[in-house]
């Protein structure tokens, strides 16, 4: 996935960007990188591979070195950041966050047209999606043109974080809002970040959510639109199910507040009788006190994380370590378990590799019933239009995997997205069975829905129906009146 922050300030900015900046670490393990204009005009940059140590200890023996009242800092899943590019619109610095699915389209386009050369070098090498942005922004006449020309040429998505030698700061969201970019303000200082978690502990005030397709410039006193943002919005529901902080709102819904609805949801939906509600840490955690809530049982931690070196297990690009950190770093608490019918909550289920062997444990170590109940639906379809997950191929998906043993290679995906047809009835059971649970349920995406308070039509629901109303301009329709779910006030 990946994160940016950036800060515009009549004083030197170093100090709240490196620290908002560290506070989107939990979106990515591969990069982390901070630029700052200095007074004469340069930049100054540092990039830092953080796969091992994070990026806070990676980078407060640098900020000596920095000074300056603009700056942009990233944590990039994707290639290094940020790029410091000269073209014939000046010298700037860049971060983006997202996913180019045509990236090899444009590539060919701008090395066919002479717009992009291999000296923009990458550390790694490649001609990464930051360069092919710059780039796509370079061809046209003006900074801003070029963000808007980036919206009209990437499919997937692409937030971007911009400085020039000049001063001028800006940020433009993604053409659809797949992913958040939040102001923020204080005396003397603007900021612009993905997690809105940043804000309060370096003192900025909730400005506003940018609009889908936006583009702003920001000073130290306002943020002025330069692009109106567009109507329609498709932001990724994934971000309040999983990879979105539970202390950050979006578009004013909360993510804590979210998942104790969703956990809520689960309960009302499918009961069973049991002597605790658990969550699997982090977020299921959160799914699980809205559960324990509404099913008036108890919450107890059977599974405690140890989070001090162990990253989340979905960055790691190697299956096999990706399941041995998942393994590691979860330590059961024994007597929570022994003699105990439990329900767990989680986030979702993917491969299924790691939710196996927790079941394992748990039979090992006496747990009498494990019942298993996913926070979103069952996921269907890869995610074309952000980047948060390291599957290579649909069939990492243990879904997927089932329909082909089922159906084969051309069968009719559609009907195991209806959580009252037959077919998906069938799946879920078979999950169940091979991940050895007494039983299993997955949220419904009406509920899904209605937990995070958002209208239908605003949400990406992709990778659980495997329709994109923001590009068809389709309608979702859910029970609710009108397309609006009754949850309309925003989260305070």
């Amino acid at each position: 996935m990946g994160g940016f922050c950036g800060v515009t300030s009549k004083s030197d900015c170093v100090c709240d960007l490196f620290f908002g900046t560290d506070y989107h670490s939990h979106l990515g393990t591969h990069r982390g990188g901070m630029a700052v204009l200095k007074s004469d005009g340069t930049f100054h940059r540092s990039i830092h591979n953080i796969q091992n140590t994070p990026f806070r200890s990676k980078f407060e023996h640098d900020l000596a070195a920095f000074a300056g009242n603009v700056g942009i800092g990233v944590i990039s899943d994707t290639d290094p950041q940020p790029l410091v590019m000269s073209t014939k619109l000046g010298t700037f610095a860049i971060v983006t966050v997202g996913l180019i699915a045509n990236i090899e389209e444009l590539k060919e386009e701008l090395f066919h047209n002479n717009c992009m050369q291999l000296q923009y070098s990458t550390t790694s090498g490649m001609v990464g999606p930051t360069e092919v942005v710059s780039a796509l922004i370079a061809t046209q006449a003006s900074i801003v043109d070029g963000l808007k020309y980036v919206h009209e040429k990437v499919k997937g998505s692409c937030s971007v974080l911009l400085m020039d030698s000049t001063g001028r700061f800006y940020a433009s969201r993604d053409k659809w809002g797949r992913t958040p970019i939040i102001l923020g303000r204080k005396e003397g200082s603007m900021i612009a970040v993905q997690e809105s978690c940043a804000l309060p502990n370096l003192g900025y005030e909730y400005v506003r959510d940018l609009g889908p397709g936006e583009v702003v410039e920001l000073t130290p006193e306002k943020d002025t639109c330069l692009v109106e943002p567009r109507k329609k919005m498709a932001i990724c529901s994934f971000l309040w199910v999983y990879y979105g902080y539970p202390a950050s709102s979006y578009e004013g819904r909360n993510v804590e507040m979210t998942r104790y609805r969703c956990g809520s949801a689960l309960a009302k939906r499918t009961p069973t009788e049991a002597d605790a509600a658990c969550g699997i840490p982090d977020s299921g955690t959160s799914h699980a006190l809205g559960y324990a809530h509404e099913a008036g049982v108890k919450f107890a931690r059977p599974f405690v994380k140890y989070t001090p070196t162990w990253a989340r297990s979905f960055m790691p690009q190697d299956q096999r370590q990706r399941e041995h950190v998942a393994s590691m770093k979860l330590i059961p608490v024994p007597g929570l378990i022994r003699d105990r019918r439990l329900v767990f909550c989680d986030d979702s289920i993917v491969r299924g590799t790691q939710l196996g062997k927790q079941a394992a444990k748990l039979y090992s170590l006496g747990c009498k019933e494990t019942h298993m109940r996913i926070a979103c639906p069952p996921l269907v379809y890869p995610c074309k239009f952000i980047n948060f997950s390291r599957s290579k191929s649909e069939y990492d998906l243990i879904t997927r995997r089932y329909i082909r043993e089922k159906e084969g290679e051309n069968a009719d995906i559609a009907k195991y997205t209806d959580p009252d047809s037959e077919a998906y009835k069938g799946m879920v059971e078979y999950i169940r069975k091979n991940l050895n649970l007494t039983t299993l349920a997955f949220q419904r995406i009406d509920d899904l829905v209605h937990a995070i308070g958002l209208p239908a039509e605003q949400l990406c629901t992709y990778c659980w129906s495997g329709k994109d109303y923001a590009e068809t301009g389709d309608c979702y329709h859910c029970p609710c009146e009108g397309g609006q779910c009754p949850s309309k006030d925003k989260d305070k």
